[in-house]
């Protein structure tokens, strides 16, 4: 597998390097044996990081922040999915659920469009999980930077976040 390595040293990006520390330094708080590697090919999407990872683009958690009623709302969804805006409105009993600007997903996650990890956050944020993602035994997650992440599966992801699991196609 083409990992770099297992620590977030020698991140080229202070505001990355920061980043992903603070997802490592959550990951260690919430009781995770996840470690945060730094990729040597880009996973600012679902397929690049399938690609650098080698493994299937479902297994990559897309972590997307979303505006619901106002309030931030973090989906982590299948690589191989897209976010039903209207559904998942419904099934949250949301007026409305659109994409987060830039600027809004800095401000609810301290992180970058394209690194969002679903921990390591100034505050929490709510968070919903794809349900297929139920269906790999390993998931890769963003942490923090778009050369960053963790691997998890589902169980773990809903312990680490509080999330609830549901439909978002």
């Amino acid at each position: 597998m083409p990992l770099g390595f297992a620590s977030v040293a020698g991140m080229e990006n202070p505001e990355w390097a920061s980043a992903a520390a603070r997802v490592k330094d959550a990951l260690a708080q919430l009781g995770s044996a996840a470690a945060v590697v730094v990729t040597d090919g880009s996973a600012h999407t679902a397929a690049e990081a399938a690609q650098t990872l080698g493994c299937a683009v479902g297994a990559i958690g897309n972590s997307l922040v979303f505006m619901a009623d106002g309030v931030p709302l973090l989906v982590i969804t299948s690589g191989a999915h897209r976010v039903d805006t209207a559904a998942l409105a419904q099934r949250l009993n949301k007026q409305k659920v659109k994409r987060a600007s830039a600027g809004q997903v800095h401000e609810a996650t301290g992180q970058q469009v394209g690194g969002v990890a679903p921990i390591g956050h100034p505050s929490p944020v709510e968070t919903v999980i794809d349900r297929d993602l139920a269906g790999y035994p390993d998931v890769w997650v963003a942490a923090g930077t778009p050369y960053s992440v963790f691997r998890t599966d589902l169980g773990e992801l809903v312990r680490l976040t509080g999330g609830a699991v549901v439909r978002v196609d």
